[in-house]
């Protein structure tokens, strides 16, 4: 008797979403991957060369996963991607969420589980707009800290996949179905899978929080004049800039202690994700060999280190601390000088307290909802 391979449908055909339907195959797992409209054109070069190729080098260094596989399925149609399996990951931007996923709700059905990779607090939008709608499906919503693997696009039907985190944190929504979660997610990813408390601790537990907005905002000069020619770890991360990041990182910390939450500090989370042994955050930029193969770094202050993680990691975090009256000069800071940037507003615009239907309760009240 013949087991069938588990099933997964990605959503999204950025670099994650390409690396993903590669890796997940190559995991042993029939996928499906969709492009929205106006994002079909890595699906064009599927079909072409007739599946997606891993680079084994890129710039003389060794890659991981080298290989080729073809794909299950490929299709710019929602419902037939959605009707492909009920595990439904969402490698995509912060930005592009909720707009996918208000495609996607017509054509759900309970038991479904949208994965949101990076989660950054979007399983709590996409509730509230499932509600705001009128839409009753039974779904069980999963925040993960990142995305697994650090990836490029390098070509048409083709990813340059550095590396991959040694496990993976997440939490559904509610937290009380988190184990279900990592049961079923389990024979799918290509990784261990690590519980945490709720969605809360994921998106504070996310680790582009302080080293993606501070330093591309501290470096913006040169990287705009110089077209993001760098290797965005080593060479934007000084001792200056990582005490900066250090005192944005106590922040964090003190952010989730008034929530009740144990928060992992960053050099520990990076030395476990990534099996190293730095004694510094400042080392970690500059040694790690998975961040030292990406040779590339924002060019502009419209990049999304600027427009995801500000608007949807630092403006959580300054609502929540807000609430617990902890203290943020760092982020505010950040904040400040990225709306002066971009001629924004990321506390109106970004993940605030009312976009994640949190507005009107105090801490205790938002902890007993994610539960």
């Amino acid at each position: 008797m013949t087991i069938a391979a588990p099933r997964v449908t990605i959503i999204g055909s950025g670099n994650a979403g390409l690396t993903a339907a590669y890796h997940l195959s190559l995991h042993g797992c029939d996928t499906c991957l969709y492009g929205a409209p106006g994002f079909t054109g890595p699906l064009d070069d599927i079909r072409e060369h007739g599946g997606i190729r891993a680079l084994e080098t890129l710039n003389g260094v060794n890659l991981s996963f080298a290989g080729f596989r073809a794909i299950h399925t490929v299709t710019e149609d929602i419902q037939e991607a959605i009707a492909f399996s009920d595990i439904l990951l969402l490698p995509v931007p912060s930005f592009a969420q909720l707009a996918l996923f208000e495609s996607m709700l017509p054509h759900l059905r309970d038991n479904q589980m949208i994965v949101l990779l990076p989660g950054n607090y979007g399983s709590l939008e996409l509730r509230r707009r499932q509600k705001e709608l009128g839409y009753q499906q039974d779904l069980i919503f999963v925040d993960a800290i990142s995305i697994p693997w650090a990836c490029r696009i390098s070509g048409p039907a083709e990813v340059a996949i550095m590396g991959i985190k040694e496990y993976l944190p997440l939490a559904a929504l509610p937290a009380s179905r988190t184990g279900e979660a990592i049961a079923r997610l389990t024979p799918v990813m290509p990784l261990p899978l690590k519980a945490l408390a709720n969605v809360i601790a994921a998106g504070l537990e996310n680790i582009n929080y302080g080293g993606h907005p501070l330093l591309t905002t501290l470096n913006m000069g040169l990287l705009e004049n110089f077209k993001g020619d760098f290797n965005y770890y080593k060479d934007c991360c000084s001792t200056a800039t990582a005490r900066a990041a250090a005192v944005m990182e106590e922040e964090r910390i003190q952010i989730g202690k008034a929530m009740g939450l144990k928060l992992l500090p960053e050099l520990e989370a990076m030395n476990s994700l990534y099996a190293m042994e730095c004694e510094t955050v400042y080392e970690v930029n500059r040694t790690s060999e998975t961040h030292g193969k990406i040779n590339s770094a924002p060019d502009s202050a419209e990049h999304r280190y600027i427009t995801e993680d500000a608007a949807y990691l630092l403006v959580p975090c300054k609502e929540f601390a807000r609430l617990t009256g902890t203290a943020t000069p760092m982020i505010d800071a950040c904040l400040t000088i990225d709306n002066a940037y971009n001629n924004a507003d990321y506390l109106a615009t970004g993940r605030n307290l009312k976009a994640m239907g949190l507005d009107g309760l105090n801490i205790e009240d938002i902890m007993a909802a994610v539960a």
